[in-house]
């Protein structure tokens, strides 16, 4: 009598190849999506600078806005105001404070003056070395800087 298909070490073989092809996918994996979300955060951090220019000069009286709700939209629709602005989406433009975007968390901190001449933005990772490894800052509209620990001590410039 010939017995039809697999023994259990033929299945354990198996098993164990896929396993390590998965020990060798998922580390590049991992650090892809790190890349892509460090990418995704320079480019927002550009983004608010650029709604920030456009808010001071639609907006003179306020100068830069002081922080990320003021970049976006209104609540339940209606016109832009400088509560308000329209600039950004719904998700830099949240609410409140740190704002959540492709694993970095986005504010506006250090305000400076009234009408408002100056401004930080920052980017930090949600988990360091799981949604990124390095923190954005951008102390001028056309300045970004990172920390490699992935804090807000910017002192090297991006290349």
């Amino acid at each position: 009598m010939k017995q039809r298909g697999f023994s259990l070490i033929e299945l354990l073989i198996v098993v164990a190849i896929i396993l390590v092809i998965a020990a060798i996918a998922i580390p590049n994996m991992l650090k892809s999506r790190m890349a892509a979300n460090e990418a995704s955060a320079i480019s927002s951090v550009r983004a608010i600078n650029n709604a920030q220019v456009t808010y001071s000069l639609t907006y003179p009286d306020v100068g830069f806005a002081d922080d990320l709700s003021k970049l976006g939209a209104p609540t339940g629709g209606g016109q832009p105001t400088s509560a308000n602005a329209s600039l950004l989406d719904w998700v830099l433009g949240c609410a409140s404070q740190p704002c959540p975007k492709s694993g970095y968390n986005f504010k506006i901190v250090n305000p400076v003056g009234v009408p408002v001449v100056g401004y930080e933005v920052q980017a930090v990772p949600q988990l360091v070395g799981q949604s990124g490894q390095r923190g954005f800052c951008s102390p001028r509209y056309d300045t970004v800087m990172a920390d490699l620990a992935g804090g807000t001590n910017c002192t090297t410039p991006l290349q």
